[in-house]
């Protein structure tokens, strides 16, 4: 089953993405913040990271980055989901190699569309 990581500081919006990406069958792992999923994504492997960016104790530009630049985790692919819709957030994050930036609130229903562009989902 594919495993995807949820990073996301709102309890809320955490669950709702857990729930979703559960009803479409994937598995999921959460953190809190940015130095909590470097060690869960260093540890779990998922196939797939769901990053937000403002949170507190590393945000998720900072996670990002120390992602992409190890050997280890280089190779996950990294959804940005946040509220910020500014060019220079877009900017950023796909300089530090995020394949895809959501702006939230996003739509339910398209979600699994845009992860299936980037995961070949296991039957």
């Amino acid at each position: 089953m594919t495993k995807i990581l949820v990073v996301e500081d709102d309890e809320i919006n955490r669950k709702l993405l857990v729930e979703l990406l559960q009803y479409f069958g994937y598995d999921t792992i959460t953190a809190c913040n940015g130095a909590e999923a470097i060690e869960i994504a260093k540890e779990k492997r998922p196939e797939l990271i769901l990053m937000d960016i403002q949170m507190p104790v590393m945000d998720g530009l900072t996670a990002l980055k120390i992602l992409k630049n190890d050997i280890d985790t280089k190779d996950i692919k990294v959804l940005v989901l946040s509220a910020l819709a500014f060019s220079d957030d877009v900017n950023k994050a796909m300089l530090l190699g995020a394949e895809d930036y959501i702006t939230k609130p996003f739509d339910t229903r398209k979600l699994p569309e845009i992860l299936k562009k980037y995961l070949q989902k296991e039957e």
